[in-house]
Protein backbone atom coordinates (compact mmCIF):
# COMPACT_ATOMS: atom_id res chain seq x y z
CA UNK A 1 0.00 0.00 0.00
CA UNK A 2 1.75 3.34 -0.75
CA UNK A 3 -0.89 5.36 -0.33
CA UNK A 4 -0.31 7.91 2.42
CA UNK A 5 -3.07 8.35 5.27
CA UNK A 6 -3.95 11.37 6.67
CA UNK A 7 -3.90 12.44 10.22
CA UNK A 8 -7.13 14.15 11.53
CA UNK A 9 -5.25 17.05 12.17
CA UNK A 10 -4.09 17.26 8.25
CA UNK A 11 -8.26 16.90 7.81
CA UNK A 12 -8.99 19.33 9.81
CA UNK A 13 -6.41 22.07 8.28
CA UNK A 14 -7.68 20.63 4.53
CA UNK A 15 -11.47 21.10 5.88
CA UNK A 16 -10.75 24.45 7.57
CA UNK A 17 -12.48 22.92 10.85
CA UNK A 18 -11.02 22.50 13.94
CA UNK A 19 -9.86 18.91 15.57
CA UNK A 20 -12.74 18.70 17.65
CA UNK A 21 -14.88 18.92 14.66
CA UNK A 22 -13.47 16.34 12.72
CA UNK A 23 -13.04 14.00 15.82
CA UNK A 24 -16.86 14.48 15.69
CA UNK A 25 -17.32 13.45 12.19
CA UNK A 26 -14.88 10.84 12.66
CA UNK A 27 -16.66 9.21 15.33
CA UNK A 28 -20.25 9.42 14.43
CA UNK A 29 -18.81 7.92 10.52
CA UNK A 30 -19.11 10.73 8.77
CA UNK A 31 -15.49 10.56 7.31
CA UNK A 32 -14.38 7.18 7.17
CA UNK A 33 -11.47 6.29 9.31
CA UNK A 34 -9.13 4.03 9.86
CA UNK A 35 -7.79 2.60 13.43
CA UNK A 36 -4.08 1.70 14.37
CA UNK A 37 -4.08 0.96 17.72
CA UNK A 38 -5.27 4.27 19.34
CA UNK A 39 -4.35 6.36 16.47
CA UNK A 40 -6.99 7.49 13.77
CA UNK A 41 -6.23 7.87 10.10
CA UNK A 42 -8.29 8.90 6.90
CA UNK A 43 -7.56 7.91 3.54
CA UNK A 44 -7.46 10.80 0.80
CA UNK A 45 -9.90 8.76 -1.42
CA UNK A 46 -12.41 8.79 1.34
CA UNK A 47 -11.87 12.38 2.54
CA UNK A 48 -12.28 13.39 -1.37
CA UNK A 49 -15.34 11.06 -0.82
CA UNK A 50 -16.69 12.45 1.56
CA UNK A 51 -15.70 16.43 0.17
CA UNK A 52 -18.02 15.21 -2.91
CA UNK A 53 -20.70 14.19 -1.29
CA UNK A 54 -21.09 17.25 0.80
CA UNK A 55 -20.45 19.59 -1.91
CA UNK A 56 -22.04 17.79 -5.23
CA UNK A 57 -18.97 18.43 -6.53
CA UNK A 58 -15.83 16.09 -7.87
CA UNK A 59 -12.91 16.64 -6.49
CA UNK A 60 -12.26 18.44 -9.81
CA UNK A 61 -14.70 20.88 -9.89
CA UNK A 62 -17.25 19.18 -12.16
CA UNK A 63 -20.76 19.36 -10.82
CA UNK A 64 -22.48 16.58 -9.80
CA UNK A 65 -25.65 16.62 -12.04
CA UNK A 66 -27.68 14.34 -9.02
CA UNK A 67 -26.64 17.17 -6.44
CA UNK A 68 -29.83 19.40 -5.33
CA UNK A 69 -29.98 22.13 -7.14
CA UNK A 70 -27.56 20.78 -10.05
CA UNK A 71 -28.38 22.77 -13.36
CA UNK A 72 -29.51 19.75 -16.29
Amino acid sequence: MGERLLKPAEVAEMLQLSIGQIYALLKEGEIPSIRIGKTVRVRREDLDQYITNKTGLSTRGKVNENAPGASP
